[in-house]
């Protein structure tokens, strides 16, 4: 069973070829240099549009404020 559609595939070619050019940005503008930051850019990108892909990690952060939230 395959874990990513087609629509992520081609999202993190098109990116990785814009890392490659120099072109990526992330959100706050900056260039993006990291292969693995280029390819959660894609996937998130893939999600936001409805391909398939596996939901993003939860951080650290997030599990903090859940759990506080939870425990008032």
């Amino acid at each position: 069973m395959a874990r990513y559609g087609k629509k992520a595939h081609d999202k993190v070619e098109e990116t990785m070829h814009e890392l490659k050019e120099g072109e990526l940005r992330s959100g706050s503008g900056q260039k993006v240099t990291s292969r693995k930051q280029a390819i959660a850019i894609a996937l998130s990108e893939a999600r936001s549009e409805g391909g398939k892909a596996p939901p993003a990690k939860k951080t650290a952060a997030r599990k903090t404020a859940a759990k506080k939230a939870s425990a008032s």
